[in-house]
C-alpha cells in the first residue's frame, strides 16, 4: 500500500481453506464504520448487476454521513483531503451496494477486480489519484487482500447534481 497521510492500512487477514478468518463483517465493526443505506437508481438504469461472477457496481457519488451531497470542484471549493473524504464516503456506498447485492452476506466477495474514480476538479488540478485513493484505502481496509484492486481516477468538468467524486466498481464474486 501507499504510505500517504491520508492511506489506511490494510491489515493481512489470515486464510483458513480458503475462507477468511476474520469476516468482512468483523471488519466494518472493528473499524467502527457504519455503512450508508444502499441507495436505488435515480435513472433508467440498475444499481448493480450481476453477469456470471462479476458484481458491477454503477457509480456513486459523494453523499455525507447525513445524507447531504458533497458539491463543488476539487482545487477550488474543495481540497485534495476534503476530495479524499468525499471518495472515501463513495467507497462506503460501493461496499453498501454489494452487500445488497449480495443479499446482506459478503462473504459472498471474492476480490474487488477495479473502481473507476471521476474527479469534478479544477482544469489544473493533478492529484486526481490522491481523491480516488478515499475510496481505495475503504475498501482494502474492509477486504484486506481480496480488496485490493485496479483503477481509473479520471477528472472531470462536471458531474451529476454538482457533487465533487463518483466512483463505480466492479468485484468478483466466489
Amino acid at each position: 500500500m501507499r504510505k500517504d497521510v491520508n492511506t489506511i492500512k490494510v491489515k493481512n487477514q489470515k486464510k483458513e481453506k480458503n475462507k477468511f478468518i476474520m469476516s468482512f463483517e468483523n471488519k466494518i465493526k472493528e473499524l467502527n464504520i457504519k455503512l450508508p443505506e444502499a441507495k436505488p437508481p435515480v435513472g433508467s438504469y440498475m444499481a448493480t448487476k450481476i453477469v456470471g461472477n462479476l458484481l458491477f457496481i454503477s457509480g456513486q457519488i459523494s453523499i455525507d454521513d447525513n445524507g447531504q451531497l458533497i458539491q463543488g470542484k476539487i482545487g477550488k471549493d474543495l481540497s485534495t483531503e476534503e476530495g479524499y473524504e468525499a471518495a472515501k464516503r463513495c467507497g462506503l456506498s460501493i461496499v453498501s451496494q454489494a452487500k445488497k447485492a449480495c443479499e446482506g452476506d459478503l462473504s459472498k466477495i471474492k476480490s474487488c477486480v477495479k473502481l473507476t474514480g471521476f474527479v469534478n476538479s479544477t482544469e489544473d488540478f493533478t492529484e486526481q489519484p490522491k481523491v480516488i485513493n478515499g475510496a481505495s484505502d475503504v475498501v482494502a481496509s474492509i477486504f484486506g487482500d481480496a480488496g485490493i484492486h485496479t483503477r481509473a481516477a479520471v477528472s472531470t468538468n462536471s458531474l451529476p447534481l454538482g457533487v465533487s467524486v463518483e466512483v463505480d466498481a466492479i468485484f468478483e464474486l466466489n
